[in-house]
């Protein structure tokens, strides 16, 4: 599933083709994908200019001056740049044409979103009350803590949560908490504020090294030119169950939380 590094990645791709484009048409192939695209979105688009594209999240934003077009990658889905005329493959769902250019999204599982807010974006019930962005100036460890000192679910579904803080996914969960030497089970309130300051840090400094390899690429994820990520190739702990900790040697384990699998280093992540 594309994460945060993924979807960062998607928007630097498309942002310097789309900010100040204007829309000259829009396809859809296939409009059920999580909730069924706008049946007006031709209307709201077609002869507008983009005024910005931006990232909240894992959600993309193409601002317009009447409004804003609401994009999530869900499971399996990307967004490419292609010339007009390229032949839609089998999962490509919608074009939205700029001239010499389409922006194309493709989702083999259709569990992604394309919507329309008419005013504020962020009034948008999926926006509304989420936490602040893990790379920006709001997010430190005396965020964390204080959104964390009442939690005593396990710390990894803590962070995970997009009230705690925006964008963290499994991934970059697990990896996080190994580089911070945190057990992915213990409980988010128990988690001192130093340690809280060690995890922030950690964060911060996994996604931006995640965004600068162009994201994972585990299934489906392809940036705008089409090209895979190489995140995976530095991870620590994610999918090498079994696998000698390549900081000590231990064999990593992995357990279920939250109907995903965290992986953990059981001597450099003591419970």
């Amino acid at each position: 599933m594309p994460e945060l590094p993924e979807v960062e990645t998607t928007c630097r791709g498309i942002a310097p083709q789309l900010n100040g484009a204007t829309i000259h048409g829009v396809t859809v192939r296939e409009a059920r994908l999580r909730w069924p695209i706008p049946p007006d979105l031709a209307a709201n688009l077609i002869g507008r200019t983009v005024r910005q594209v931006s990232r909240r999240a894992k959600y993309l934003l193409v601002d317009f001056d009447h409004g804003t077009l609401i994009l999530h990658l869900g499971m399996s889905g990307s967004l490419r740049l292609v010339s007009p005329g390229t032949a839609p493959e089998k999962h490509d769902h919608v074009d939205i044409h700029l001239g010499q250019i389409v922006l194309r999204y493709r989702d083999p599982r259709r569990f992604g979103a394309i919507l329309w807010q008419q005013g504020p974006v962020e009034a948008h019930p999926l926006l509304a009350k989420m936490g602040p962005e893990p790379l920006s100036a709001d997010f430190d460890g005396h965020v964390l803590h204080q959104a964390i000192s009442r939690r005593g679910s396990a710390i990894k579904l803590a962070i995970m949560d997009n009230h705690v803080v925006v964008g963290v996914g499994n991934i970059y969960a697990n990896e996080s908490l190994f580089y911070a030497g945190i057990h992915p089970a213990r409980a988010a309130n128990s988690l001192s504020l130093s340690e809280c300051t060690t995890l922030a840090a950690e964060i911060k400094t996994i996604l931006a090294r995640a965004i600068e390899a162009g994201g994972s690429t585990l299934r489906d994820f392809m940036d705008a030119k089409g090209k895979p990520g190489y995140f995976q190739q530095s991870y620590m702990v994610y999918g090498r169950r079994e696998q000698p900790c390549l900081r000590c040697g231990s064999p990593i384990r992995e357990i279920r939380q939250g109907q995903r699998s965290s992986c953990f280093c059981p001597h450099c992540q003591p419970c």
